[in-house]
């Protein structure tokens, strides 16, 4: 656990630094809403609090509107955070300005979700990857611009005479091949990777997350991984955490989050995955939530959790559960977990 704790209501949370021990990212009581009208306001992050290690995959799971996706672009600064902090290698992110923060974005990058709209149609893939480095200057001349955008094509699969081509000539899947090498092009430590499979085909999406993770050894990357496929994220993923409704409501290694979840949200996520074998499907239990996800301008009282939670009780609607270790470095917020 990290030296230093940051106080959650009741109880000092302490997130797990990874494998390496090195904290690379830490973010601490995030919150990033949005006005509505002219006096309500869309709770899209709420006190976010976790750490990323370096050379780990940090997995972000949840429904659609949980918030996984607006916390990966405030954590990039592509949104001012409402309150809280985000330290990358110990500086204070929102802080940053002028060459601080131009050289911040040299070491941070983000892949995208859908890789037709990620690209500009007018470029081509030559000027689509080099973008980065004209604009941080790191390619001298146009012979090193060349070559650095072939290295970068061939590190992601792609072939150097691709480089003369245009985003429309290319399938899914080598679009988003195309929107790695542009995040890998200034040379970054870390990487929001930004639901980046599920525009793609199922045929796909497996070789798009081996590709990830062959780069993360090869060049030592830091992921912050978000999804809604539990199954991917399984495979790419060091430790994942669970959020809904701008909340993180669980957090541990894959390993124990995939078989001891805690949270009641986390088992019925896991029980509509589907599995292979027919006859092992047709006999597992699956936990169907009633309803849908609560609005985030007026969220339930107590736990958010708990107009959808079958197990829920009236201390669930009358205080919000601390998020606590229920197990060793397994952190959970259920009054019953």
């Amino acid at each position: 656990m990290s030296a230093s704790a940051v106080k959650t209501k009741g109880a000092a949370f302490q997130p797990v630094a990874g494998a390496s021990g090195e904290k690379l990212l830490e973010v601490r009581n995030l919150s990033k809403f949005f006005p509505v009208g002219s006096n309500e306001t869309l709770k899209a992050v709420n006190d976010l609090t976790l750490s990323i290690g370096k050379g780990e995959t940090l997995g972000v799971v949840g429904e659609s509107g949980c918030g996984k996706s607006t916390a990966g672009r405030t954590i990039m600064r592509l949104y001012e955070p409402t309150s809280g902090e985000t330290l990358f290698n110990g500086r204070n992110i929102y802080k940053m300005r002028g060459s601080e923060l131009k050289t911040l974005r040299r070491e941070m990058a983000m892949v995208f979700q859908d890789p037709y709209a990620s690209l500009n149609p007018r470029f081509n893939i030559m000027d689509v990857i080099a973008e980065p480095l004209d604009i941080h200057g790191i390619a001298g001349s146009a012979k090193e611009r060349r070559r650095k955008v072939e290295e970068l094509l061939d590190l992601v699969g792609l072939r150097p005479e691709h480089a003369a081509r245009y985003p429309h000539e290319f399938s899914g899947g080598q679009r988003q091949r195309v929107g790695i090498a542009r995040a890998l092009a200034a040379n970054p430590k870390f990487i929001v990777c930004d639901e980046p499979i599920s525009a793609l085909d199922v045929s796909i999406q497996a070789q798009v997350v081996n590709l990830l993770q062959d780069l993360q050894k090869r060049l030592g990357l830091t992921y912050m991984f978000i999804a809604h496929d539990l199954s991917m994220v399984k495979h790419i993923s060091d430790r994942v955490a669970v959020m809904y409704l701008g909340k993180m409501i669980e957090l541990a290694e894959s390993s124990e989050l995939y078989a001891n979840p805690k949270h009641p949200y986390t088992q019925a996520l896991l029980s509509a995955i589907p599995i292979p074998d027919p006859l092992i499907e047709a006999q597992k239990e699956r936990i169907v939530l009633s309803g849908d996800l609560p609005s985030p301008i007026h969220p339930p009282s107590g736990c958010p959790f708990r107009t959808r939670c079958p197990f829920a009780t009236e201390k669930c609607a009358k205080e919000v559960p601390d998020f606590r270790e229920v197990k060793d470095g397994h952190w959970a917020a259920c009054h019953y977990a």
